[in-house]
C-alpha cells in the first residue's frame, strides 16, 4: 500500500438519512411510488417520512451517494484516510449521521443550517427491489464560502482524491466547480458519479459544465442510455460508443487522459481509457448468493473502487476491489457493510496472486505448445493510471 497522508479523499455530496422500512407493498400504493423508482417527494409524498417512523418498524442509515461511497472507501482504508462534507440541518438526523461516520472512520465537516432539516431518504423495500423517495431539505443549501472554512480549506488542499455524486450537480455546481478546478490545476484526481438518469436529463448543462475537470467518470447502464438518448447517440445500449464518446468529451488537464466506467449491475463492468478508446476492457461480476438488497451497491463499486487507487491499486485491481465491496453490501439491508469487518484487501489481494499465477501457467503451455490450448491468447496491458 502506498505510503499514507491524512486524508487522500474528499468527498461531496447531499447527506441523507435513510430511514428504511420493508414489506411496504402498502406505502407504495399510498404514495404512489414504483418499486424500484427514484422520486423527489412532493406533495403528500412529504408525509412520508413521519409515517413510516409513526407507524412502522424502520432502520436509520447514513445516506445519501457521496456519503454511502466515504463510508465504503474508510472501510476498506487506513483510520483518517477519508472526509466528507456536504449541508445539514442542526437536528436529531444529523446527529445520528454524525456518529454513523464517526463509527465508520469517516471524518465529518457539515455545512450547518440552524434553520433548515437534515435531508431524507425514504426506503421501501419490496422484496428485492426498493422505492427511494428524497427530500433535500438542508442538503440543497449547501454553501461555497464553507469550502474555505478553517475545518475545510486544509482537507481540500492536502487530498490526493476528489468524489463528487451527480446529485450534488442540482444544486451546487459553483462548488463543484471550484474543487474541480483545484484539482485539475494541481494534477490530483477529481471523480464523478453520475448517480441518477435524471441527473442526464434534467441538469445536462451542469454537467457539461464540470466534465472538462473530470479525470474519472462512473455511471450505470441507465445513466450511459440517458446521456446517450440526451446526446442523439444512434444506439442507447452500446456501451462502448456511449463511453468513447464521455471519454473524449473535452478536458482541461489533457494529461491525464479521462477514464470511464460503466456498471451493470450482476452483469460485468466496462472501464475505457480515453488513450485506448478503442479497447474497453470488461471485467466480469462474481454472482452474488444470497442477495439481500441491492441498495447503495453501485456507491459500495465506487468506494471499492477509490479506496483502489488510494491505496495505490492498478486500475484492474480497484476494479475487483469495487466489486468485492458490493458484494459485501448487497448482503446487508441497505448500504451497510459487515461488522466485524471483513479484510477485503487481503481477499483482493490473494485474488490478484491467484490470477497471476492462472495467467503464468496459460503463458507457459502456450510457449511450449501444448495441445489442450486451440487458441491465440493475447494479454493486453492494463491501461496506466497516468
Amino acid at each position: 500500500m502506498a505510503e499514507h497522508t491524512p486524508y487522500p479523499l474528499f468527498c461531496i455530496g447531499h447527506p441523507l438519512l435513510d430511514i428504511q422500512v420493508r414489506n411496504g407493498e402498502a406505502l407504495l400504493a399510498k404514495y404512489g411510488l414504483e418499486a424500484n423508482g427514484y422520486t423527489l417527494a412532493k406533495d403528500k409524498q412529504l408525509e412520508i417520512y413521519d409515517d413510516i417512523v409513526a407507524n412502522h418498524q424502520v432502520t436509520f442509515v447514513a445516506g445519501g451517494g457521496a456519503q454511502n461511497m466515504a463510508r465504503g472507501a474508510a472501510y476498506i482504508l487506513p483510520p483518517k484516510s477519508v472526509a466528507y462534507t456536504g449541508a445539514v440541518g442542526n437536528d436529531s438526523l444529523a446527529e445520528q449521521l454524525r456518529q454513523a461516520n464517526e463509527r465508520e472512520g469517516v471524518l465529518h465537516v457539515y455545512d450547518v443550517h440552524d434553520d433548515e432539516k437534515t435531508g431524507a431518504c425514504a426506503v421501501v423495500i419490496t422484496g428485492h427491489h426498493r422505492s427511494l423517495t428524497t427530500t433535500h431539505r438542508a442538503a440543497q443549501k449547501f454553501r461555497t464560502p464553507h469550502l474555505s472554512s478553517p475545518d475545510v480549506a486544509p482537507l481540500i488542499r492536502n487530498a490526493s482524491f476528489y468524489y463528487l455524486e451527480g446529485f450534488f450537480l442540482r444544486h451546487g455546481l459553483e462548488a463543484a466547480l471550484e474543487v474541480a478546478t483545484k484539482s485539475s490545476e494541481h494534477g490530483k484526481t477529481f471523480i464523478l458519479n453520475i448517480s441518477a438518469p435524471f441527473v442526464v436529463q434534467h441538469f445536462g448543462a451542469q454537467l457539461k459544465a464540470l466534465l472538462p475537470y473530470v479525470d474519472i467518470l462512473i455511471g450505470n447502464e441507465a445513466e450511459a442510455a440517458a446521456w446517450a438518448t440526451a446526446n442523439e447517440m444512434p444506439n442507447p445500449s452500446d456501451l462502448h460508443a456511449i463511453a468513447r464518446s464521455l471519454a473524449l468529451f473535452p478536458k482541461v488537464n489533457a494529461s491525464k487522459p479521462r477514464i470511464v466506467l460503466f456498471t451493470q449491475g450482476g452483469k460485468s463492468t466496462l472501464l475505457l481509457a480515453a488513450q485506448n478508446p478503442d479497447e474497453p476492457r470488461i471485467y466480469p461480476v462474481l454472482e452474488a448468493e444470497n442477495l439481500i438488497d441491492t441498495n447503495g451497491a453501485g456507491d459500495a463499486f465506487a468506494g471499492g473502487f477509490a479506496a483502489g487507487l488510494v491505496a495505490g491499486y492498478s486500475l484492474d485491481d480497484s476494479v475487483w476491489l469495487g466489486h468485492e465491496l458490493a458484494r459485501e453490501c448487497v448482503h446487508q439491508v441497505g448500504p451497510q457493510y459487515p461488522w466485524p469487518k471483513v479484510d477485503i484487501l487481503v481477499y483482493v489481494n490473494s485474488f490478484i496472486h491467484n490470477m497471476e499465477q492462472v495467467f503464468e501457467e496459460v503463458l507457459r503451455m502456450v510457449r511450449v505448445g501444448s495441445p489442450s490450448f486451440g487458441f491465440a491468447f493475447v494479454w493486453l496491458p492494463a491501461p496506466r493510471l497516468w
